[in-house]
């Protein structure tokens, strides 16, 4: 009965550790790089192992002796596929922490194969995305007959680590989405921007493509869904004049330029810096005669979150709580999930 933490040396990685060791809960380490990863085991007395992501025998021996994989190395479009097959090859529960909307939608292609293996897969265990995968499903408990979602995070204080903007870079360029009539819709990059009352701010926000186009369809049946981002009204009018020059961002040049900079200048926010930030969370649904329920969440900083829910699920599927398939977080254990975090609070 093991939980394995694949990415332990990456800046979430080493959250997920903390938390793990306040816990008193033991991980196996793992990562394709030996020497990265040996010093963090040591400073826990954990075991460690390592396996390159495309050397499937490697990875068949990696999760040798696991109950759970705890998938933190991305970008996930690029890792998650042969991990899920390695964890369903060998009937071990699968879990990450992406918000990637084609990785949620990879998982729910495996369902049956996950399900016939009797193993979970289950992917955005971390601030994406499962707190506004439980605001959706608390508020489609408020109005079960809505049609329409739309759902919006901000952070205030916060700051980006090196996987978000590595994440964040492969996918400049790529069109945003939405979910309409239950399709997954493409629409432009800032398809459109409001205002929302997040309860403490009245801040502005974007459509970007965020996992619940995925998840909380699943999650809730609901089949026109919208995501949001706070970001300055400057920067989304930006956006706007920019579109003409998409193919500039998806140059294979730039993005080597850009991720260049992250490797040598980005690691993330520090302990101080994350015990100043709060993130926040809206939600809205509707139904066809226009009838509306609302509803806010405040909790600590993303990066801080992720550890904690991505933990106390990966510690739930250790102790036989889980359900076989491609499944999400709320659709798991409930809209109240996030309430099991301490200093989370939801209004609404």
């Amino acid at each position: 009965m093991k939980i394995l933490l694949y990415g332990a040396n990456g800046y979430t990685g080493r959250l997920i550790c903390e938390q793990a060791a306040e816990a008193g809960q033991a991980l196996v380490l793992a990562s394709r790089n030996a020497e990265k990863i040996k010093p963090i085991a040591k400073h826990y007395g954990w075991e460690y192992r390592t396996a390159d992501l495309n050397d499937p025998r490697a990875l068949d021996f990696l999760l040798s002796e696991m109950t759970v994989v705890l998938h933190c190395a991305g970008p996930f479009k690029f890792t998650a596929k042969q991990m899920m097959e390695a964890c369903i090859r060998n009937g071990v529960h699968y879990l990450d922490i992406t918000g990637e909307i084609e990785v949620f939608e990879l998982g729910k292609s495996l369902d049956q194969k996950a399900k016939a293996a009797n193993v979970m897969v289950m992917s955005g265990v971390g601030f994406d995305v499962v707190p506004t995968d439980c605001t959706a499903l608390y508020l489609k408990k408020q109005l079960p007959d809505a049609t329409h979602l739309q759902l919006a995070f901000t952070s205030v204080g916060g700051a980006f680590s090196h996987g978000t903007a590595k994440t964040m870079v492969e996918n400049l360029g790529e069109f945003g989405a939405i979910r309409k009539d239950g399709a997954i819709t493409p629409v432009p990059m800032g398809y459109k921007g409001r205002w929302v009352d997040f309860g403490k701010k009245r801040l502005f926000v974007m459509t970007i493509p965020w996992g619940d186009v995925a998840t909380a369809f699943y999650t809730t049946g609901i089949p026109n869904i919208e995501t949001y981002m706070g970001v300055p009204e400057k920067a989304f009018n930006v956006i706007q004049k920019l579109r003409s020059l998409e193919f500039l961002w998806s140059n294979g040049l730039v993005k080597r330029i850009l991720n260049w900079q992250i490797d040598n200048n980005l690691t993330g926010p520090d302990k101080e810096a994350r015990a100043k930030s709060q993130s926040m969370v809206w939600g809205r649904v509707t139904n066809a005669s226009g009838e509306e329920k609302e509803a806010r969440l405040f909790t600590p900083d993303g990066y801080t979150l992720t550890a904690k829910t991505a933990l106390l699920i990966a510690q739930k599927v250790l102790s036989g709580n889980f359900k076989a398939g491609y499944q999400t977080p709320a659709g798991v254990y409930g809209e109240d999930l996030i309430l099991e975090i301490p200093n989370t609070v939801r209004e609404g």
